[in-house]
Order: C-alpha cells, then sequence, then structure tokens
C-alpha cells in the first residue's frame, strides 16, 4: 500500500485558501461555498443568474492544478479508473446523494460545519462513515487498489 506524503504546510495553507473563500462568497454573495451548487448554478434551469461566477469558480478549479505545477515544477499526478461504468455509477451516486442531502461535501463539510447547522453535522458524519465502509470495503472485502 503506498502512503500519502506529509505536508502540513501545504495542506494548512491549502485550507486557509478554501476557508476564505469560503467567508469571501457568503460576504460577497450571501451564497454558501459548496461546488455542487456552484456548478449547478451553470446548468438549466439555474443557468441565467450567476453564470459569471460560477463559471470564474469551475475555471479557477480546473486551471488550479495547472497553476500549482507552473509554480512548484512538480508534475500534478491524479490516478483514476479506467473503468467506465464504476465511474458512471460513481458520478450518478455522488450526484443523487448531493441533491438528496441539500447539498455537496463542501457545502456541507466546509460552510454547514462552520455555522453549526445540524443537517450539515449529520450530513458530514454521513459522508464520512460512508467514506471509511467504502475504503474498508474495497481495500479488504473485494481486494482492490489501495
Amino acid at each position: 500500500m503506498a502512503a500519502t506524503e506529509f505536508t502540513p504546510i501545504a495542506s494548512a495553507a491549502g485550507g486557509a485558501l478554501i476557508g476564505v473563500s469560503a467567508v469571501m462568497l457568503m460576504l460577497l454573495s450571501g451564497r454558501i461555498a459548496g461546488i455542487s451548487g456552484i456548478v449547478g448554478r451553470l446548468l438549466p434551469p439555474y443557468g441565467q443568474s450567476g453564470i459569471p461566477e460560477a463559471g470564474a469558480f469551475v475555471i479557477a478549479l480546473l486551471a488550479a492544478p495547472i497553476a500549482y505545477a507552473a509554480v512548484t515544477h512538480e508534475a500534478v499526478v491524479q490516478a483514476v479508473s479506467s473503468n467506465v461504468p464504476l465511474m458512471v455509477g460513481a458520478g450518478l451516486l455522488v450526484g443523487f446523494g448531493a441533491g438528496l442531502g441539500g447539498g455537496c461535501t463542501s457545502g456541507h463539510g466546509v460552510c454547514g460545519l462552520s455555522r453549526l447547522s445540524p443537517r450539515s453535522i449529520v450530513a458530514t458524519l454521513v459522508f464520512m462513515a460512508t467514506a471509511m465502509v467504502t475504503v474498508f470495503v474495497v481495500r479488504h472485502v473485494i481486494g482492490g487498489a489501495p
């Protein structure tokens, strides 16, 4: 099993930037910073309102690894499964879960917890428990990759 590199300074800086961004979005627009909600504003029937902000957010989300690589001169490596049915199923489940839960992990976990929202606390506990069970099942029951 491959170990993940310990990067406390980069992780703290990234967390601080996420926090500052979430606070700025709330202060300047009154909106909660959740990725599913922001991306949803680009799609019908909500696509007419908030396209500039949502579009800028999605562009920045996609450009961040490129900017990181340019500044650090390190390639950003992300492993993605080549199993298309698995990826489609996972995407549908995540989308359905975000809709059912009234938001995504970033909206509930970052903004909801900081506001002490009971709904977000429960949602985040469910996300985390599901992630732990999924990792255990994939790694130890069905023998998937680490």
